[in-house]
């Protein structure tokens, strides 16, 4: 038992260190979930970074993670270096779900090709021309419309947001806008 507790640790030790940012230490298995409130991920986040700096290894699990915050350091690596952090991790349970394709959580040159491919596809539709922006310029309005009854409650805008993307869409593929309650639009 000695031995294989032993070994486990061994184990984890070796897999901790590499090229990665500095971070809090994580647990076997359970990684950095238990050093940080979940309802209030982000204020958790924010301070790790105050603590080792603003970029950080983060486990989730023994998946590690790599955090960056702020906005220069993002501004730096999504746009100014995008090419050498286009890459994407592994999700073992989306990989089973979508057998590696599709846009979302594709990689490589299969997603380059779909991607390019829906590209092309919604600016024949009409993205990018004028009557697109002002389809959107109409969605965001009736958006306003829908927020401006919360009465500045909260609420979780998950809903209209999606409904709000998904009638872009509509009116971009089929022509007709829905209401965000109609049942067709829904199904």
């Amino acid at each position: 038992l000695l031995l294989v507790v032993g070994g486990l640790l061994l184990l984890w030790a070796r897999r901790r260190g590499g090229n990665l940012p500095p971070g809090p230490t994580p647990l076997p298995f359970l990684g950095n979930v238990l050093q940080v409130e979940v309802t209030e991920l982000i204020a958790s986040l924010c301070k790790l970074s105050k603590t080792y700096g603003p970029i950080f290894t983060f486990h989730l699990g023994s998946r590690p993670c790599v955090v960056l915050s702020g906005y220069q350091l993002l501004k730096e690596t999504l746009i100014d270096r995008a090419e050498d952090f286009s890459g994407r991790g592994d999700f073992p349970a989306v990989q089973q779900w979508s057998h590696g394709n599709g846009i979302v959580y594709g990689t490589g040159e299969r997603w380059r090709q779909l991607r390019r491919f829906a590209i092309t596809t919604l600016k024949n539709f009409g993205m990018g021309k004028r009557s697109a922006e002002e389809r959107i310029r109409e969605e965001a309005q009736h958006l306003l419309q829908h927020l401006r009854q919360t009465n500045g409650q909260p609420f979780d805008p998950t809903f209209l947001l999606s409904c709000a993307g998904s009638n872009i869409i509509c009116q971009l593929v089929f022509g007709e806008r829905f209401e965000y309650g109609d049942e067709r639009f829904l199904t």
